[in-house]
């Protein structure tokens, strides 16, 4: 392959929700670039076939299971990480959950999970990279929603988690900047995703007329903005938002 299309050999990323859907593809996009993988679900055994299909490009690809709300476990993974993969150059920051409800029957319990998940975990994984990835100058991303920009009936809790996760995106590209690490948002909108398919199919027909480009995303496209990021083309982009939702949120 070119240099171009190995633009990631020799470094190591961490993708944390692995096991399917976005991030498995975000996995694999960045396998096949080069990069060493570590594979994270909320068990080891979840995110084991998607890094036995990262191995397949030829590069270490590990799994690992952890709850990304745990502090304390988070930062003992990324230590593992780096023992085991020689280094930390990429953080994708995918781990996501919804507890759809309206707001007055949404319980505080489902709030928080999202939030513990989604926001907090993002977190969680920033502040125990941050050293590492200020060590090789390296990228954070992490995978916001369009919902985070444009709000969502039923999805308060979900929405503010990525309205949440953009603010964290921004703030921490802003002081990371002086030591070269970029930190930036993909937001997605309607991908077909396991996590999709259990919408109603009216309320998916209403999504779909809604949509400019008249269809859903796929998961490997989101991958493919993330790989930009990651790239030559990332180098000099920081704190901002690639919304890729097919014009959803125009």
């Amino acid at each position: 392959m070119s240099e171009i299309e190995q633009h990631l050999h020799g470094k190591v990323a961490v993708v944390t929700g692995a096991s399917r859907g976005i991030g498995r593809a975000i996995a694999l996009r960045l396998a096949a670039r080069g990069a060493a993988v570590a594979c994270v679900a909320t068990s080891a055994d979840r995110a084991r076939d998607t890094a036995q299909a990262c191995a397949q490009a030829g590069v270490r690809a590990s799994a690992y299971g952890v709850d990304v709300g745990t502090t304390d476990a988070v930062a003992e993974l990324v230590s593992q990480v780096q023992a085991e993969l020689g280094g930390l150059d990429l953080l994708v920051n995918n781990a996501g959950i919804t507890r759809d409800q309206l707001l007055l029957r949404m319980s505080e319990a489902d709030f928080d999970a999202v939030v513990n998940t989604n926001l907090k975990g993002a977190w969680n994984f920033i502040r125990a990279a941050s050293r590492p990835l200020m060590k090789s100058r390296g990228r954070i991303i992490n995978i916001a929603s369009v919902v985070g920009l444009t709000g969502n009936a039923g999805q308060a809790n979900y929405a503010a988690s990525k309205a949440g996760l953009i603010g964290l995106t921004r703030s921490v590209a802003k002081e990371l900047a002086s030591r070269q690490v970029c930190c930036n948002a993909v937001a997605p909108g309607y991908i077909d995703t396991d996590m999709t398919a259990a919408i109603d199919p009216k309320a998916r027909e209403a999504l779909l007329g809604a949509i400019p480009l008249g269809r859903t995303g796929l998961a490997e496209e989101v991958a493919l903005a993330v790989d930009f990021l990651a790239g030559p083309g990332g180098a000099y982009i920081t704190g901002q938002v690639l919304v890729v939702d097919g014009g959803l949120s125009l």
